[in-house]
């Protein structure tokens, strides 16, 4: 049994301490104290700590008896937070997503002996894994990853529900896309290039440019194409661009009868309880990853995973902290197990890459009932 310590008691970090807890000695901290008591309610065995991770000294010492971190802390405080776990010497998957380019950290982790496994969640994450693996057998041509949360029961007028901190999806729809075509990186504004899409189950749902293939620009520089969509129901992008065109979502500060606000913290405000996420609302999670290529005997093949997961009433778990975080603590477990110890910044198409890896994680999640489909055709036959 290891020693495991998870930053961030929001709604996938507890769903990764609960599930490590089965295994393992696991400690949760955040400084919402709420939190906390509402994770442990629901695992008893989990230990919990207060802990504010701006305080690097406080952070250190909180790390410190511990055999591995996972951080799961809101975005923006995600790239000084790893930093600070490197420094301390600590390996750590990360699932915080953070704006800043994790491969800067690299140097660092390597003289410090660390193994930090980045963006390990469903996209990015699991769309990286599986792009990795398939590299390995193919010479990729296409990569495509279409991938959203949704709430079950739509509500106008937005018809979404987050499990996480508004301001980090409104960051998903003010951060310029990028994506590569015929092998040049082009950048567009998020909610660009809206298609509609038919998934099995849910039915039409749209498709919108967003900032999603992060580490695989650089990686991966020999794919011609790549894209990352975000999926939402019919109609979310028109509400959301109105709200950026009129202004919502700026930074620079505005007055009100003498007091100073920036519109987007009141947008974040009210948005917070719009999209809330409640402890057991149903929702899904739906991901459609295509890949198009060569393979090693010179024919044309397209392969498709498809992902539809949904809560799981049983652990009262939502979709998305399943896909998330069962994800990452697949990762955790790769790392302790030793199947996984080079030293340095790993995005996970660096760890998907190998065939053990692919299939640990893949295994890791069938169990936990999150089952990614595969299918193979051939082109041009």
């Amino acid at each position: 049994m290891k020693k495991i310590i998870v930053l961030g008691a929001g709604m996938v970090g507890s769903a990764m301490a609960i599930d490590l807890a089965k295994n393992h000695s696991v400690t949760l901290t955040d400084i919402d104290q709420t939190a906390l008591k509402r994770a442990k309610d629901k695992c008893g065995e989990l230990k919990i700590i207060n802990l504010d991770v701006n305080h690097k000294k406080d952070l250190h010492k909180a790390i410190s008896p511990f055999d591995i971190v996972v951080c799961a802390v809101p975005g923006f405080l995600g790239f000084n937070t790893l930093k600070y776990i490197i420094e301390a010497e600590k390996d750590v998957v990360d699932i915080s997503f953070f704006p800043e380019n994790a491969l800067e950290l690299n140097d660092l982790a390597k003289q410090n002996n660390v193994t930090a496994i980045v963006d390990c969640g469903v996209a990015p994450g699991m769309g990286n894994i599986i792009l990795g693996y398939q590299n390995e057998l193919m010479n990729i041509t296409d990569f495509e990853c279409l991938v959203g949360g949704l709430p079950k029961i739509k509500k106008w007028p937005f018809n979404y529900k987050a499990p996480f901190s508004p301001i980090d999806v409104i960051e998903e729809y003010t951060r310029p896309a990028r994506y590569v075509e015929n092998g040049e990186l082009i950048t567009r504004e998020a909610l660009t290039d809206v298609e509609l899409v038919e998934f099995n189950n849910v039915g039409t749902l749209e498709s919108f440019n967003s900032d999603g293939l992060r580490s695989i620009i650089l990686t991966m520089p020999h794919i011609p194409n790549m894209k990352e969509k975000t999926l939402r129901y019919p109609g979310h992008v028109e509400y959301i661009k109105v709200l950026k065109e009129t202004g919502f979502f700026d930074t620079d500060e505005i007055e009100i009868n003498g007091s100073k606000i920036s519109p987007i913290e009141l947008t974040n405000k009210i948005l917070f309880k719009e999209w809330k996420l409640k402890e057991n609302e149903e929702e899904i999670t739906v991901m459609r990853i295509t890949i198009k290529g060569i393979d090693m005997f010179g024919k044309e093949l397209e392969i498709i995973y498809n992902l539809h997961d949904t809560f799981d009433a049983k652990t009262q778990t939502s979709s998305m902290a399943r896909t998330t975080g069962y994800t990452a603590t697949a990762a955790i477990n790769l790392v302790l197990e030793d199947l996984f110890n080079e030293k340095g910044v790993f995005p996970p198409e660096l760890v998907g890459k190998h065939e053990v890896c692919y299939d640990f994680i893949l295994n890791y999640l069938n169990k936990r009932g999150v089952v990614y489909s595969k299918s193979k055709k051939l082109l041009n036959e």
